[in-house]
């Protein structure tokens, strides 16, 4: 969701009334990891990329702010979220630039791994947080592969200084990356790797170190790969994109409605009775956080679904669980807010990586969980 400067300084209350009953339809943003993937993608690909049904939110305006410095012609986002993004055939025009990308996680990670592998002289910066949030693992990676990359603070933390890249005589053929911190590494790797195997005419595997957490934000990555004409080959922990790979535009890309997004309204229905319909993504969406409407459902929730919507009502009391959620991180915080109307306790497992998230979500969601009595 988006914030304003006024808003973050305001000291005014929203008051809440109580509700006895949730019922309605709702059209859902668009997806945050969508946008700004698709934002790069375009940016980096041969042609022009129309974008439909863009997120305004904070992360999508930094991302479309620092192509925009970087060189990329990009007319809009109108009011509706649609663009037009003039692809640079993977080289930006701009080789020598200062970027402020605010808390975006998903604008800092990915762009500072296409930025390291093309040629030219960046400053990344973000707030205190985005410099508490870590980056080394991704920056490992990225060296390995020639990257010239410098910590301007603590090592390990943005604020980073990327400069050309190093010539050496053959590109790394593998490269190693952790993935039990944050999937956005791997994500902003692959996305990246493109602009080097089309150089090298090498391919290059990518050995995923340790579990991968969010694994389904990964495979929203080498889909949208998929839909710009690059396919990445996977075999469990190992990820090849291909030699010679390069980005082409689909000519349109509709972003889907937010998954993580949708968890809200439809919990929302099953505690609050129903029916509840969002529009905008279904059980065949491409992100994982859609199977949070499975979670419901075997907790007692009452979940349908058709083409482009899914819709809850209220079914059988609602019992706790044990739930790992390491393919829902996001969708896992309204399973905690959840889990106060269930009988019996609610168990959530996997969720690491909320520490290095834009806030310690941990630490909130437990604050504000007890402020209502868990």
């Amino acid at each position: 969701m988006s914030s304003t400067p006024t808003a973050a300084k305001s000291n005014a209350a929203i008051d809440l009334p109580g509700a006895s009953h949730a019922q309605g339809e709702v059209r859902l943003p668009g997806s945050k990891s969508i946008s700004n993937r698709t934002l790069l993608l375009a940016a980096l690909a041969d042609g022009d990329t129309v974008l439909r049904g863009l997120l305004r939110a904070d992360d999508v305006t930094f991302m479309i702010d620092a192509l925009k410095a970087l060189g990329v012609s990009i007319d809009g986002p109108d009011g509706a979220g649609n663009c037009t993004v003039h692809g640079t055939g993977g080289s930006f025009p701009v080789r020598e630039a200062a970027l402020f990308l605010g808390n975006a996680g998903t604008a800092f990670r990915p762009l500072t791994a296409a930025l390291a592998l093309n040629h030219g002289e960046y400053v990344l910066r973000g707030v205190s947080r985005m410099h508490e949030r870590p980056i080394g693992d991704l920056v490992d990676a990225l060296c390995v592969l020639g990257a010239n990359i410098r910590y301007l603070g603590k090592p390990g933390f943005p604020p980073l200084a990327v400069g050309t890249m190093a010539a050496p005589s053959s590109v790394a053929h593998a490269v190693p990356i952790r993935g039990d911190v944050s999937s956005q590494f791997l994500s902003s790797l692959l996305m990246a790797l493109p602009l080097l195997t089309a150089r090298s005419q090498a391919s290059v595997t990518v050995n995923v170190v340790g579990e991968l957490i969010s694994k389904p934000y990964v495979a929203i990555t080498t889909s949208l790969m998929r839909r710009f004409g690059v396919i990445v080959e996977q075999d469990d922990a190992r990820y090849v994109v291909p030699a010679a790979a390069h980005y082409a535009s689909p000519g349109t890309v509709v972003v889907e409605g937010d998954a993580s997004g949708a968890s809200y309204f439809l919990a929302a229905g099953v505690i609050g009775g129903g029916p509840v319909r969002v529009m905008g993504v279904d059980r065949r969406s491409i992100q994982g956080d859609v199977a949070f409407a499975d979670v419901l459902a075997r907790m007692g929730g009452d979940i349908r679904g058709g083409d482009g919507w899914l819709e809850a009502h209220a079914g059988a009391a609602l019992e706790g669980a044990t739930i790992d959620c390491i393919a829902i991180p996001d969708a896992a915080m309204t399973l905690a807010v959840v889990a106060l109307f269930a009988r019996g306790p609610t168990l959530l497992t996997n969720i690491g990586s909320w520490r290095v998230k834009e806030t310690d979500r941990i630490a909130a969601m437990t604050i504000e969980l007890r402020k209502l009595g868990a």
